[in-house]
């Protein structure tokens, strides 16, 4: 019985091993063959595969966009709860901030709505600074000279009410080195019970700010003294924006999981469509989403200077761009009483023009 066992071992591993080398025979044989095909048709036969996707009909975006419009939204009931349920906890996020530390949601969904409404029924006591961190260019130096302007503008109005006259001192943030007005933001204390500024970020994860001089300029003005920070995050791996000392020491952030399944439907406007053919349609959306993103003023701003260009269509093709003839347009017409938020209007007017409307941008002085 042990002669046949091993009988029967042995047939089996030859078995096994003819099943190898008919294989292996098969392999060899299968890319001998490829070698020794035609170039020509090889080369047909990649023009043919590389060829599939470019001539795909697409559709345009501006349809695809309507059709998905039309998609009726789902689990409505399910949403409302989540968003109420956040909501209650509206006084523990302000009970945070005021404690020092920074708040930051991250979960699915576009968040945008739900932070903003928090910052219009909460921070009532905040003058809040919104910034939309998913647009494709951001001038954080125009951000953070804006937090200063407030600031300056509560010095003054602090002087005016203990000497009873108008203060003339005047300070120009705009010709500051960053460094320069961070220091000054330092300086400002909380002791005399005036409004501190909370800067909503939208996306602090977004293109424009994802660099590490943009991280690490916003880490030190969330460690000024009246300054609060609450952003939100969609990127996966948006934590490796920071090291351990910018978590801890310097935004301080309180980790808020918040999925609330939104549509990310203002996010996601200047990311094409997948299986969507650009173009014009593209352009116009984009460009209604920038327009009523605006303040009333800003708006006011914008018809200005878009009656001006249509009054002046000599440069074909060009956007010509007069930044110092506007900015006095926009002081006659009382549209802004100070140099800073007219400067920061008028740049992103030109910014508009470039990015949402693709048009070439001439500025002149």
């Amino acid at each position: 019985m042990a002669l046949r066992g091993g009988h029967a071992a042995a047939a089996a591993n030859s078995g096994s091993e003819d099943e190898e080398v008919e294989e292996a025979g098969f392999s060899r044989s299968y890319f001998l063959a490829k070698e020794k095909e035609p170039s020509s048709a090889k080369k047909r036969a990649r023009a043919a595969a590389a060829g599939k996707l470019a001539d795909l009909n697409l559709v345009d975006e501006q349809v695809l966009r309507a059709s998905l419009a039309e998609i009726p939204p789902k689990h409505e009931k399910e949403i409302d709860a989540l968003t109420r349920s956040y909501k209650d906890q509206y006084r523990n996020w302000l009970f945070e901030l005021r404690c020092g530390f920074g708040l930051l949601m991250y979960g699915f969904g576009s968040k945008k709505l739900l932070l903003e409404d928090f910052a219009s029924t909460t921070l009532t006591d905040f003058t809040v600074i919104v910034v939309n961190g998913y647009l494709p260019s951001i001038n954080l130096k125009q951000v953070i000279a804006a937090i200063a302007e407030i600031f300056w503008e509560q010095t003054k109005l602090k002087q005016k009410k203990q000497s009873g006259k108008k203060s003339q001192l005047s300070q120009n943030f705009a010709s500051q080195s960053i460094d320069d007005i961070i220091s000054f933001l330092n300086n400002q204390t909380s002791e005399d019970g005036d409004d501190g500024v909370c800067l909503l970020i939208h996306n602090i994860d977004g293109p424009a700010l994802r660099d590490a001089e943009s991280q690490q300029c916003l880490a030190q003005v969330s460690c000024c003294p009246r300054i609060c920070i609450v952003a939100s995050v969609d990127h996966v791996n948006a934590p490796l924006l920071w090291d351990k000392k910018m978590v801890h020491t310097q935004f301080k952030w309180s980790w808020y999981h918040v999925p609330i399944f939104a549509p990310y439907n203002v996010e996601c406007v200047f990311y094409p469509l997948i299986l969507a053919s650009g173009g014009h349609a593209q352009t116009t959306k984009t460009a209604l989403v920038v327009l009523q993103s605006l303040t009333p003023n800003a708006q006011s701003v914008f018809r200005v200077l878009a009656e001006y260009q249509l009054a002046n269509e000599k440069e074909e093709g060009k956007f010509v761009f007069f930044l110092e003839k506007h900015r006095a347009t926009c002081h006659v017409n009382l549209l802004f009483l100070y140099e800073l938020p007219c400067s920061v209007c008028l740049t992103t007017f030109a910014l508009f023009v470039r990015y949402a409307c693709q048009q070439p941008v001439y500025q002149m002085s």
